[in-house]
């Protein structure tokens, strides 16, 4: 039997407010345990929430970028449920009546166009944090602690419709999703510190079975390699399962990185199961047009207008000027790059920054703004590139020698230095050639024969010969010429 993966994933935001949701206790990530919880946070008696305004403002902005409805009057509720960590018993957020309505994500997946819908994105709290390591009891005997320094840090919980139907695409629409976000400055994006947090929701059915199959949530997945992993996983337990006779039974799960499995944790509950109902210390959150239009002139230059730019002024493809605007810093190391070249060498410049600079930034764990390489030395090694001073292949190289910081960065120094620059001399290819036609007849005869690959072996040599310093495109056509 084929089956089909049906993905749904909703994603805890942590808003990059300096104060909680519902009080004025710092979210300062790392302090000492329950140093940062107030007598609201603690939900002593007498103590009542008041709303933050800039959890508001942040969530209006994300609304906006995303092309949602912003709600003009919106609820929270309490949602009610027991946890140690849980200090009131339950938790404020929003269900019936949430901030923000609809909107869409695209992306893309191996270069093709992906977008998925959003059901919604509400505000909330979030819990404190229980804690099973290093805690002994007076007896000896093993002890938990609570550290309740994360209770009423604000949140905005972005859930999407259930359209995603691969690994591949649930990180990909993960992926852009974190940078937006942090591109919006509504979270600081810290994945191992809590702030952007995935809940996956995997379920598979028959291909062409149009209801769904029973779903498992697996919670709290902190990186896209896990992500990735743990629905792959679920994926193959619940297909396994099901031929073997078996029925998946709808529960939240956990997913364990060091045996690379998901886990049952505890039955999944339906939203019945909270008993919500409207949080009557808070009145309903009131949205006003002229509010929505303060935020949105306060807003940057957003990714989807910036892609639509690099497409129609600098003639990039859609999926480059896509991955240039995934997140903010690489966008802008493009354009001040470009912006050092001829506009018609926009493309050249985004080859490079997708390939040799985005491959150092991951090997080396680095953001671009902290690359070695500035911008506009690479737009003058690109520059070499342009004038024949350099090959492609060469060019590489001197890069790398760039990125250790050889001659101070400076790419015509390196050049220099090394004694690089390309030939050009068409009697000096000519010259090479022949050399290497003399010693290779054997393959001169392979490629009279008909066979390209012993063309592809000549220019080879040829480039051997040259130590990789000849201009490509000079020797395929003198090449040719030689070859009759």
């Amino acid at each position: 039997m084929e089956w089909e993966i049906v993905i749904g994933l909703e994603t805890h935001t942590q808003l990059s407010t300096e104060s909680k949701i519902f009080s004025n206790s710092s979210t300062r990530f790392g302090a000492a345990p329950n140093t940062q919880a107030n007598a609201v946070d603690m939900a002593l008696p007498g103590s009542l929430p008041v709303m933050n305004l800039g959890a508001v403002e942040r969530a209006i902005r994300f609304g906006l970028a995303v092309g949602a409805t912003v709600a003009p009057r919106s609820v929270f509720a309490r949602k009610n449920y027991f946890y140690p960590d849980l200090p009131k018993n339950y938790q404020i957020s929003q269900f019936e009546l949430p901030i923000v309505v609809g909107g869409s994500l695209s992306f893309f997946v191996d270069e093709r166009e992906h977008t998925i819908n959003l059901t919604r994105a509400h505000l909330e709290e979030d819990a404190g944090k229980s804690l099973h390591e290093h805690f002994t009891g007076p007896h000896g005997e093993s002890s938990s602690g609570i550290d309740l320094n994360r209770t009423g840090t604000p949140l905005l919980e972005i859930v999407s419709e259930p359209e995603m139907r691969s690994a591949a695409e649930a990180v990909a629409y993960a992926r852009t999703l974190h940078g937006l976000v942090v591109w919006l400055g509504i979270c600081d994006g810290n994945m191992q510190e809590g702030s952007f947090r995935v809940d996956a929701n995997v379920s598979v059915r028959p291909k062409g079975q149009a209801e769904f199959g029973t779903r498992c949530e697996i919670k709290n997945l902190n990186s896209f390699r896990f992500l990735e992993r743990a629905i792959q996983y679920e994926v193959r337990r619940q297909i396994e399962l099901i031929e073997d006779g078996g029925s998946v039974v709808q529960e939240t799960r956990l997913y364990d990185s060091d045996r690379d499995e998901t886990r049952s944790m505890r039955s999944k509950e339906d939203s019945h199961d909270y008993r919500y109902f409207p949080d009557p210390d808070l009145p309903p959150l009131v949205v006003t047009a002229d509010w929505i239009e303060r935020v949105r002139d306060g807003m940057p230059e957003l990714p989807a207008h910036k892609r639509a730019r690099f497409e129609a002024d600098m003639g990039l493809s859609a999926y480059d000027a896509a991955q240039l605007t995934v997140h903010r810093p690489m966008a802008d190391y493009f354009e001040a790059t470009a912006a050092a070249l001829p506009a018609d060498q926009a493309k050249l410049a985004a080859n490079w920054i997708l390939g040799e600079l985005s491959a150092a930034l991951n090997r080396d764990g680095l953001e671009p703004g902290d690359s070695p390489v500035v911008p506009a030395r690479l737009a003058a090694l690109i520059a070499r590139i342009i004038d024949g001073t350099l090959s492609n292949k060469i060019a590489r190289d001197v890069f790398a020698a760039m990125w250790a910081g050889e001659s101070g960065g400076d790419p015509d120094a390196i050049i220099e230095a090394r004694g690089l620059k390309q030939i050009n001399d068409t009697d000096a290819i000519g010259a090479m050639i022949d050399e290497v036609l003399a010693a290779h007849p054997a393959i001169v005869e392979e490629y009279r024969a008909g066979r390209q690959k012993a063309f592809n072996s000549l220019v080879g040599q040829v480039m051997k010969a040259a130590r990789g310093k000849a201009n490509p495109q000079q020797v395929n056509a003198l090449l040719l010429k030689k070859l009759g």
